[in-house]
């Protein structure tokens, strides 16, 4: 995947030694990544309690990845439906959600954290969600970036494990110190994941970027509306 050019002004820094510093809004509440809710607040309380900066982001990365079910099919675009306290509120969420859900926790943590975006084309989508799309390409696809050790590390919460176990794909671990995105290949050598386009980076969630290039990608989809499925049961190949 290309680097937006943020990231490679990061990666450039790290190279020469130079910590990257955040800027205000990648540790302030936003308007989705909604860091001052209360429920946001006790989450993060619950889960960072190590001293320790990175170990604080990892183990907000595994509790978001793994207590918020990823689902696809109930995709709320509107303003409430965007933003990260809805989703943990809801225990699901998908790719946007999910990675606003972690960058909220993390702000609430006090680590500097962001949203990264990406074209991505998903070789093992499930038929119905294929159907549903009309396409295997999911655009605007999102996941966090946080500032660790003065570097933004990219961290992708989508999946959790249980939903991997039953998809035979491997589910995504982060350490904190590499970065953490798709596998091209599931567990048995099939292709999975290819990135195809990068979006940027953005301090909250989008929303009219996104708008836009989903109307331009699913215009006959109900890929935004309330559609049917339970894409856990498909992932084992249930109806």
């Amino acid at each position: 995947m290309q680097s937006s050019p943020g990231l490679a002004q990061a990666h450039s820094a790290a190279a020469t030694g130079r910590a990257v510093r955040p800027s205000a809004a990648d540790l302030a509440p936003g308007r989705f990544v909604d860091s001052d809710h209360p429920a946001i607040v006790a989450f993060a309380r619950a889960h960072a309690d190590e001293e320790d900066t990175r170990l604080r982001a990892v183990a907000l990365y595994y509790a978001v990845r793994d207590e918020i079910r990823y689902d696809p099919y109930r995709i709320d675009l509107s303003e409430d439906g965007l933003k990260a306290s809805r989703s943990l509120t809801l225990g699901y969420g998908f790719c946007i959600t999910k990675a606003a859900l972690l960058a909220a926790v993390a702000r609430a943590a006090g680590i500097p954290a962001r949203l990264g975006f990406a074209d991505v084309k998903n070789h093992l989508t499930s038929p119905r969600l294929r159907a549903t799309m009309q396409t295997d390409v999911f655009v605007f696809h999102g996941y966090t970036e946080i500032l660790l050790d003065g570097r933004w590390v990219k961290a992708t919460p989508a999946f959790n494990r249980s939903l991997c176990e039953k998809a035979g794909i491997l589910p995504l671990e982060f350490d904190g110190r590499e970065d953490s995105v798709f596998h091209p290949f599931d567990a048995s050598g099939r292709r999975h994941m290819e990135y195809v386009r990068t979006r940027g980076s953005f301090s909250d969630v989008p929303r009219a970027e996104i708008l836009a290039a989903f109307a331009e990608a699913y215009p006959a989809s109900a890929i935004w509306t309330q559609a049917e499925g339970d894409f856990e049961t498909e992932a084992r190949g249930g109806d």
